[in-house]
């Protein structure tokens, strides 16, 4: 959100909750702040709730899709009321408690991966049935791609919610190539890409998942959610794991495939997906820290992606 724009959603809070609950309300506090929308806490009837306000209101109907569906292993806060407020959208949802697990240490890191890898699995495992395409997919659970590789490979293009980065990209010193690369080689790591159809969280870390005792006591925020190789997922964590400097102990390959062999065999074509999919994780990141004019971060990433596109098919080190 513009800054300028997030600057006045605590007073569009403080209108909103007064006229929706009076007296039954307390006065709502700022929580957390992200890219999309702005968190509120607040109490509705003694009972605590999140009030969030943003500018895509399909973030909160997907979220209230997955509550709906999410089963008893995989906490996911109800929503309880969605609408707009001054042109803006908003959704309440039941508080859940706990620490993002961006914020731990290296040892509650430890602690909690265990139950993190358990909810990658448990997200995998929603059922999709009525669900259609594959790719980001909409409140009506309709995705707009007709294959999974397809869907990887629109990174590529530009979307209404991170508009002109192309352009930008093209006109820095970085330049197209790095996305050019990264294109071709998910292109030639297809062959090896399942067609299968499951649940992808898509956006894990960046204060989405909380913990508490040990335990995941939420998994928030279903905005970037897809249908397609729930790998994805856990090459998410590969792929940023380098960005947190105190969580070097601990390694984050050893811990998938021990988690991975403990409940069968290997995935087919593990590394192969793998390398996909932290690829195409690059090249988002490419496209929406260019939209943001986040430099140091764009070139970051694209070292990255070019380093990756320079391997061999499968060739990422996963041991």
């Amino acid at each position: 959100m513009p800054a300028e724009s997030a600057a006045a959603l605590p007073e569009v809070a403080r209108r909103l909750v007064r006229a929706t609950f009076g007296e039954r309300a307390t006065e709502p506090v700022p929580l957390a702040s992200g890219a999309w929308s702005q968190a509120f806490a607040l109490a509705v009837d003694g009972a605590e709730v999140v009030l969030r306000i943003g500018a895509y209101g399909t973030d909160f109907a997907k979220d209230e899709v997955v509550a709906g569906l999410a089963g008893s292993g995989l906490p996911v806060p109800a929503v309880v009321a969605r609408g707009m407020v001054e042109g803006w959208h908003y959704a309440i949802s039941a508080r859940a408690h706990g620490i993002g697990f961006d914020d731990l240490s290296a040892g509650d890191v430890a602690q909690a991966l265990p139950r993190l890898l358990a909810a990658i699995d448990d997200i995998g495992r929603i059922d999709l049935a009525g669900t259609t395409g594959y790719g980001i997919w909409a409140a009506d659970r309709r995705a707009p791609y007709r294959s999974w590789v397809d869907a990887l490979l629109a990174i590529g293009t530009e979307t209404a919610r991170v508009p002109g980065w192309r352009a930008a990209l093209a006109g820095s010193e970085i330049g197209l190539e790095p996305v050019e690369a990264g294109l071709a080689a998910i292109g030639t790591l297809a062959p090896y890409l399942p067609a299968e159809r499951r649940m992808i969280h898509g956006d894990l870390l960046s204060g989405n998942v909380l913990v508490a005792g040990g335990n995941v006591s939420a998994v928030l925020d279903w905005g970037n959610a897809m249908y397609g190789d729930s790998l994805y997922d856990a090459a998410w964590l590969i792929y940023w794991w380098p960005w947190y400097p105190d969580w070097r102990p601990i390694d984050i390959n050893a811990a998938l495939l021990a988690h991975w062999r403990a409940n069968g065999p290997l995935p087919i074509n593990l590394r192969e997906r793998l390398h996909a999919y932290l690829i195409h994780i690059g090249l988002d990141a490419i496209a929406y820290c260019t939209f943001q004019r986040r430099w140091d971060e764009v070139r970051t990433n694209a070292e990255t992606v070019v380093a990756l596109t320079k391997r061999a098919p499968g060739e990422i080190g996963l041991e």
